[in-house]
């Protein structure tokens, strides 16, 4: 039997709130976190993320989970320390921003001296192997996640495979930790070098980035056309090889991910001749100005967004598509007006927030939305999108 371990893990977002819950089925765990209000949540078994397992989680299951402020507290007996705070990329420098991830490290290593300390968040490739020169240790791994916002639970409890950086005895019982929490049995277990696992991370989700450029431009092409982009789609992924998901058009990928991943890995390129990965970044750009001009090209006078969350079911507006779309439009002067339920403010970026959708909807003359939802569908008229299949 797996014995019962002290898991400190540092930030409360999607990644570090599912980990908690996850790992607080069988272990002891206490989220380290600055926000105060966060903590006070999970200290009142209430998520710090829009997520349905972990929300029910909280709820119904028997977890040995808590949350604190202070450092010492947080690392101190600690066997494993999960760093799973936010790395935004920076445009000044090409590169992720580093420093909450190195900053926690630091603490890691200096108030806990047998602690595995476990990189979550996303890096640069080679970010690990810095760490573990700079401290003189190898108690220091990357073990890339793979999450969907408003599904990091399910996606921890289901998962499509687990990624450790590494060989030592430490790192195996953190993978071990990871199966005993899931309910999907014969995990997939790969234990590589660090290094390759962050290139594992960034390559995947520029892989998918790819996928949605792909099938977006597909849309573009087809619009451009008269075609219908349904029917071709359905046609290219009766293929076996291409297959079914991700490629539902939208307005462009975002979130926490997908930008920031793409345009790192790109800047780890820049001593080795490429093409693809460039394109993919542009790509993301050039669908943003074409969907933009499909809009103007309808001569609104009040354009209405609905939600600014990429996604169904999540809370996150960071880096969203449709975020794009409103500023290119407002930058031609038409005039915007939001409807965000989940945001508290009367105005987002000089623009009006409607509460009440009824008003939203008789104000508006044109409603874009990045993802159709049922509460438009008495004024589909209306409603632009590029949503063809209903999923994410």
């Amino acid at each position: 039997m797996i014995k019962k371990n002290k898991i400190t893990i540092v930030g409360s977002g999607y990644v570090g709130m599912s980990l908690s819950v996850l790992l607080a089925q069988h272990n002891d765990v206490k989220v380290l976190d600055i926000d105060p209000i966060r903590v006070e949540e999970i200290n009142n078994n209430q998520s710090t993320v829009n997520d349905t397992e972990i929300e029910s989680f909280l709820v119904e299951k028997s977890l040995s989970l808590t949350a604190t402020m202070d450092k010492q507290i947080a690392y101190q007996g600690a066997s494993f320390i999960v760093v799973a705070t936010p790395t935004d990329y920076d445009p000044d420098t090409n590169r992720f921003d580093t420093s909450s991830v190195d900053g926690v490290v630091g603490d890691a290593i200096d108030l806990n001296n047998e602690a595995l300390v476990v990189i979550k968040s996303t890096i640069p490739v080679g970010h690990t192997k810095l760490l573990q020169e700079k401290y003189l240790t190898d108690r220091i791994i990357f073990s890339p996640e793979f999450l969907r916002e408003g599904q990091a639970l399910k996606d921890n409890l289901y998962p499509s495979r687990i990624i450790i950086g590494g060989q030592l005895d430490a790192g195996k019982e953190f993978a071990e930790l990871l199966t005993q929490g899931a309910q999907k049995q014969n995990i997939e277990t790969l234990f590589i070098p660090s290094t390759e696992a962050e290139a594992v991370k960034l390559f995947a989700n520029t892989f998918l980035a790819m996928r949605i450029s792909f099938f977006n431009e597909l849309d573009s092409y087809a619009l451009a056309h008269d075609l219908e982009t349904k029917s071709i789609i359905n046609g290219i992924c009766l293929d076996e090889r291409i297959g079914d998901g991700y490629n539902n058009p939208s307005f462009g990928y975002g979130g926490y991910c997908l930008p920031k991943d793409t345009k790192q890995l790109l800047a780890n390129y820049d001593q080795v001749p490429q093409t693809l990965i460039q394109a993919i970044v542009s790509s993301n750009t050039m669908r943003k100005d074409f969907i933009a001009d499909e809009i103007l090209h309808k001569n609104p006078k009040v354009v209405g967004f609905h939600r600014l969350a990429m996604k169904k079911g999540s809370d996150n507006f960071r880096s969203s598509a449709i975020q794009g779309i409103m500023k290119r439009i407002k930058a031609k002067g038409i005039e915007v007006v939001v409807y965000e339920p989940s945001f508290e403010g009367t105005s987002f970026f000089g623009s009006p927030v409607i509460q009440e959708l009824l008003d939203f909807k008789s104000v508006s003359d044109l409603i874009v939305t990045n993802r159709d939802s049922n509460d438009l569908s008495d004024v589909a008229s209306k409603v632009y999108t590029r949503d063809l299949f209903g999923s994410n």
